[in-house]
């Protein structure tokens, strides 16, 4: 049975700090036998996880990294698609969108920056295998705007990866050779609201 549950990043907190909070937690959603494909939305200031097959999990962005919901056990394959809607800071510097085996062997690193790094609007992609950076490759196309909304979704192929963002699209190969890719997080200024896979 799949179960999802909400925890307040409070008690998310104190767990890591190696205070027991088991009987404390506050169940705001249960939803048994969830189908993939389901639309997760993940509620402001709050810490969600997700137990089998897909945990899903993160923290409040004051009190740990990484800054938004991580997923494990995604379980995505060539044919299968991961989309993410949220907003964008008003201030935003950068965000980034890791999608991989796991968060040593990621095999998308997707980092718009507005203003980053010496990068100026400007998409940069990158993979990471047992804690080695590829090559960078950038994107000069830059839709996204400070303190808008918007919507991304990374197609799983057999030998690449193709990224959909508004208005435009393009493929990062698939470095790593990954036949699944089971862990996505999410970091920076971008405030996820909803992330559904199929």
């Amino acid at each position: 049975m799949r179960v999802w549950r909400l925890w307040t990043p409070r008690l998310a907190h104190q767990e890591t700090e190696g205070n027991p909070v088991a009987n404390q937690i506050i169940t705001a959603c249960d939803i048994p036998n969830a189908p993939s494909g389901q639309e997760l939305g993940i509620a402001k200031d709050t810490v969600a996880m997700v137990s089998c097959p897909l945990t899903l999990f993160g923290f409040d962005k004051d009190l740990l990294l990484p800054k938004g919901p991580v997923c494990t056990n995604l379980g995505l394959k060539p044919g299968q698609r991961l989309t993410v809607k949220g907003k964008i800071s008003p201030s935003a510097k950068s965000f980034v969108f890791n999608l991989g085996k796991d968060a040593s062997s990621i095999g998308l690193h997707f980092n718009p920056r507005f203003d980053a790094h010496g990068d100026v609007n400007t998409i940069v992609c990158n993979s990471k295998k047992v804690e080695e950076w590829g090559a960078e490759h950038r994107e000069t196309v830059f839709p996204f705007q400070k303190g808008g909304t918007a919507e991304i979704t990374f197609n799983v192929n057999q030998n690449d990866l193709t990224v959909h963002i508004p208005g435009h699209q393009f493929t990062f190969p698939n470095r790593l050779g990954l036949s699944v890719f089971d862990y996505f997080d999410t970091q920076g200024d971008f405030t996820v609201q909803s992330i559904s896979w199929e």
